[in-house]
């Protein structure tokens, strides 16, 4: 499949109007300049005048990117498939486990879930069934099976088996007919209403485990994807740390909303050494750009400014720090209407700098088109290798040194133009100086 400009599709048709922006008019910007030079602000010892970075001014000598250095492997705080790689060890008051035995029963693996759920109800039906049984045994009615005068508890229940089956059929009220209880058994009527309220009980019990189990939506999440990389760019002159999501799906997730942490070691004043601290990481919760509306692919940016984390951090200082990126992607199932929540992680190595994502989006014949075989996929861009308090402060100096030029130089002209045409103000002249007005008429006469 070709690709248009914008990085749109071409192998189909288009209508007549596009669905790419006009092309702005080219701008010089201080970002411009050092992503086009793509080499990192370091003011020299001798600077050009207005305290202009000699980056700013003449073009650097071409230099090949830095390499990596090999690191040792970190170990993630969360998979790329958004599973916590947490272990909860020498856990001693268990018992709390058993104090929400619901949701310890909808936790468990789908293994472990349905064979409780089958001893739940083998267990219950022979420990009846046993009941039943005795019962028989006691009142002498295994002894008079054959004796027609006799008044069993239970119509032919002659063994242990056939307790085991009056039992099945009493808690799940298939009833047979065969085998029924008699109005001269009052122990036996105890019991059964007994066996009728807790069969209920654990019908309910076990039905609605596997019903919360079956309905999570654990499995919607996996159909929200996040880009195997992160990149940093310019985005309106400022350096951006961004990712992508998307949803597979044609049902969307409603209230979808993003966020994402900064995981590192940190030590404080007082030393104390904290190896998984979480730092929040804007993503647009002031404007409300962390309220999603996920029908097609979305670039998720985190503009680092002075409230970063990575403010001062360039591209050499973030390839030799280790930290990890985790976003969670939260919303409710169109569906159902249950909260979903989908997450991953970056690493150093999975973060590019210079790097942009390919466009995924195509206008065709009347309506648009995903191409998910570009999802993942990056290309390189002019970013400068600084951070992005150095080019924030290149940006300063140059405005500064932009608003003295200026006056300085309409002062120049004005004077070259009062010097050619005319006399000053103490020669009755009329023209503006230094942009000022002359005095008045009246002043001047005088």
């Amino acid at each position: 499949m070709e690709r248009g400009s914008f990085g749109f599709s071409t192998s189909r048709p288009r209508s007549n109007f596009a669905l790419s922006p006009p092309s702005p008019q080219p701008t010089r910007t201080v970002a411009a300049d050092m992503a086009q030079e793509n080499s990192a602000f370091s003011p020299g010892p001798e600077e050009p005048p207005g305290g202009l970075p000699r980056a700013l001014t003449a073009r650097a000598e071409p230099r090949e990117p830095p390499e990596r250095q090999p690191r040792r492997g970190r170990q993630r705080y969360v998979e790329k498939d958004g599973k916590c790689n947490v272990q909860q060890g020498n856990v001693r008051e268990t018992y709390r486990y058993l104090t929400d035995i619901f949701t310890t029963l909808v936790d468990l693996q789908w293994r472990l879930s349905l064979l409780f759920f089958v001893l739940a109800y083998a267990l219950t039906w022979l420990f009846f069934g046993a009941i039943w049984w005795l019962i028989a045994y006691g009142r002498g009615d295994l002894e008079h099976l054959e004796d027609t005068t006799w008044t069993p508890c239970v119509n032919n229940l002659n063994g242990f088996v056939a307790a085991f089956l009056f039992s099945i059929e009493t808690e799940t009220t298939i009833g047979y007919g065969h085998r029924v209880i008699t109005d001269q058994c009052p122990e036996g009527i105890a019991l059964l209403l007994l066996q009728a309220i807790l069969g209920s009980m654990v019908n309910a019990f076990m039905v609605g485990c596997m019903f919360v189990k079956i309905s999570q939506p654990n499995k919607r999440a996996a159909t929200l994807v996040f880009s195997s990389h992160a990149v940093v760019s310019l985005r309106d002159g400022r350096l951006c740390l961004m990712f992508r999501v998307g949803d597979l799906r044609s049902s969307h997730i409603v209230e979808a909303s993003i966020r994402a942490k900064l995981i590192r070691s940190r030590q404080t004043l007082e030393g104390e050494f904290i190896p998984l601290h979480q730092t929040d990481l804007s993503v647009g919760f002031d404007t409300g750009d962390d309220r999603l509306f996920l029908v097609s692919p979305l670039v998720i940016s985190h503009e680092i400014d002075a409230s970063s984390p990575f403010w001062e951090a360039s591209r050499r200082a973030l390839e030799r720090d280790d930290f990890e990126i985790v976003v969670i992607l939260e919303g409710m199932v169109e569906a159902t209407g249950m909260t979903c929540q989908a997450r991953s992680s970056y690493l150093v190595d999975e973060v590019l700098w210079g790097h942009r994502f390919m466009s995924v989006l195509s206008l065709e014949d009347g309506f648009y088109e995903v191409d998910y075989a570009s999802f993942h996929e990056t290309f390189e861009v002019p970013t400068p290798s600084c951070s992005a308090r150095e080019l924030a402060e290149a940006a300063a100096r140059l405005d500064a040194h932009l608003y003295w030029s200026i006056p300085s130089r309409l002062d120049e002209k004005v004077e070259e133009e009062g010097a050619g045409e005319g006399p000053d103000w103490g020669n009755g002249g009329d023209k503006e100086k230094n942009g000022r007005l002359p005095p008045p008429e009246s002043e001047s006469k005088v």
